[in-house]
């Protein structure tokens, strides 16, 4: 008798205690009807051609290994990044238009596609259509906002980087140092970066204007000298003008790099905005537009140097006088600009604090954003508020220590942040049990005994990170369940399916008064966990996206 049946039987059950255990039952159904349909040998053709899906939406890597020929491994980087695609198409629609954001769908949709394929999904026929999308891949070609599928996108890179670091490891002389072990994976991946950026310098070619025939009808009916010569000059520069136009025969996919690059800039405007004001959040957005062409990869240290001059172009017409308080009433922007880089660059502060807490670095008429900097700093932040949120303010305290000092014993730890021992000791436990804190041994003696032996608490980032994410991702995959649990919901369904229908489309008052309402709920409920969704998925991007800036972080 199974143990559900039995309880409610000792019990006189409610009505809702039989519908769950009829909705228990139907779940456990559809679980052994599922390991059932997983168990089946699938057919061949069936498999081929998901691995051909798979493979063309990039998340299916080739790799090659001795014992086992040609296996294929799962790129997990590109399947959380399909969580961005809505982002992606939004920024596209804002940066290019919306023919741009129509482009990137498709593309998104399908994968990877040439030109003519792109033109075909989009219907675009009429020459005037044609042109219009034509000019617009163009744009975002010339951008790298797309960039040509090759060869070594399809490679895991993981392979060729161990390849690599094999074999000039097999040039050191004698047992490798670490620091000729380091030097061995910096050329390694610089080897694999290069390879990569030679492969990808297709796509776009150039084509020469055609000088036309209507000047050089002009230059014979001319007899002028001079002027035969300003015609002959004008014919060359016609001639050496180049335009691109992209090549039919390659694929394209869309570049993650080069939108990523715009989630980090709002983020860092957006930390700029909560530290000082909403002009200082102006001035650096403004630095950060100056070098966005030239923006390549989240992983760039700091941007292109620039000048003042330049970001006073871009903020020529922003009245930047409200954050700031000066004798004077008459002040050029200019002196505004540079008192908020000052600031931004923590200028009054030239100490190892300061220059953590910095944007921008500022010297002789130069101005650089710190994405390195910054990016530690949000970093640090979220593992902060894990904390503050798990273990309060002390387990902050006790947190913040760690990562400004370093090692420390369980004494040191009590004395510095003013706590007793037996308030100290379970915070400590209570930390590493969630993996924001690790300890380090130092024993006395060879044997390794515990009671003789130092325990060192200090902070693990990537260990932490490593924890925090992965709270995340299961924070992510719940908010998903919740979201196809209030669409399966039977109330739900049938009125989104009522509301499917062509008449009711067009005309929702041909709903009832109760189904609105249902509908109403379920968008609020919808937008709400979208909201949810967006704020961790932020939250991600800082630990993983960012973290390549971190790898070295003591």
């Amino acid at each position: 008798m199974s143990a559900h049946i039995f309880v409610l039987r000792m019990h006189h059950p409610t009505g809702a205690q039989i519908n769950e255990v009829i909705l228990r039952r139907r779940k456990d159904q559809q679980w052994r009807d599922w390991l059932d349909q997983m168990a089946e040998p699938m057919d061949l053709r069936t498999v081929q051609a998901s691995i051909l899906v798979l493979v063309q939406h990039n998340l299916l890597w080739h790799a090659r290994t001795e014992e086992e020929g040609e296996v294929l491994e799962v790129n997990v980087d590109e399947c959380l990044m399909r969580l961005r695609f809505g982002t992606f198409v939004c920024q596209a629609d804002k940066l290019f238009g919306t023919t741009a954001a129509e482009i990137i769908q498709t593309i998104l949709d399908h994968g990877k596609l040439r030109p003519p394929e792109i033109l075909s999904h989009l219907g675009a026929y009429d020459p005037k259509t044609t042109t219009l999308y034509t000019q617009t891949i163009i744009k975002l070609v010339t951008a790298s906002y797309l960039k040509p599928a090759t060869i070594l996108s399809h490679v895991s890179p993981r392979d060729k980087r161990i390849q690599y670091e094999t074999e000039e490891k097999a040039k050191i002389v004698g047992f490798p140092t670490a620091k000729e072990i380091r030097e061995a994976k910096e050329v390694a991946e610089a080897r694999l970066r290069r390879e990569e950026e030679e492969a990808e310098q297709v796509g776009l070619k150039r084509k020469a204007k055609e000088s036309t025939s209507h000047r050089s009808s002009k230059v014979a009916h001319h007899s002028t000298y001079f002027f035969s010569i300003f015609l002959n000059l004008l014919q060359r520069k016609a001639v050496e003008e180049e335009v691109f136009v992209v090549e039919d025969t390659v694929y394209f996919r869309v570049n993650f790099d080069k939108f990523n690059i715009h989630i980090r800039n709002s983020l860092i405007v957006k930390a700029a905005t909560e530290r000082y004001n909403a002009d200082a959040a102006m001035v650096i957005q403004a630095a950060l537009k100056v070098t966005e062409s030239n923006q390549k990869s989240v992983s760039e240290v700091r941007s292109d140097p620039m000048s003042v001059a330049s970001i006073s172009l871009q903020l020529s017409e922003t009245d930047l006088s409200s954050g700031l308080v000066f004798s004077s009433k008459k002040v050029p922007s200019s002196a505004y600009i540079k008192d908020y880089l000052g600031m931004l660059s923590s200028a009054d502060n030239p100490t190892p604090a300061g220059r953590a807490g910095s944007f921008v670095s500022f010297s002789s008429s130069k101005v650089q954003v710190e994405f390195d900097i910054i990016g530690r700093r949000l970093r640090r932040r979220v593992i902060e508020s894990v904390a503050r949120e798990r273990h309060g303010v002390e387990g902050v305290r006790i947190l913040s220590l760690l990562m400004d000092t370093g090692k420390m014993d369980e004494k040191q730890v009590s004395k510095i942040v003013m706590m007793a021992p037996k308030d100290v000791r379970p915070l400590l436990a209570a930390l590493a049990a969630d993996s924001l804190i690790s300890t380090q041994e130092v024993p006395k003696s060879a044997d390794r005994n515990p009671t003789r032996t130092f325990y060192l608490w200090y902070v693990d980032l990537d260990k932490a990170h490593s924890a925090i994410l992965g709270s995340l991702y299961k924070t992510l995959y719940n908010i998903r369940m919740r979201r196809r649990a209030e669409i399966d919901a039977s109330e739900v369904k049938a009125v989104l399916e009522k509301r499917e229908r062509s008449d009711v489309s067009q005309d929702e008052s041909l709903l009832s008064r109760l189904e609105r309402d249902i509908l109403k709920e379920w968008d609020t409920k919808q937008r709400r966990l979208t909201v949810l969704e967006t704020r961790v998925e932020e939250t991600v991007f800082i630990l993983k996206d960012l973290r390549v800036l971190g790898i070295n972080d003591d």
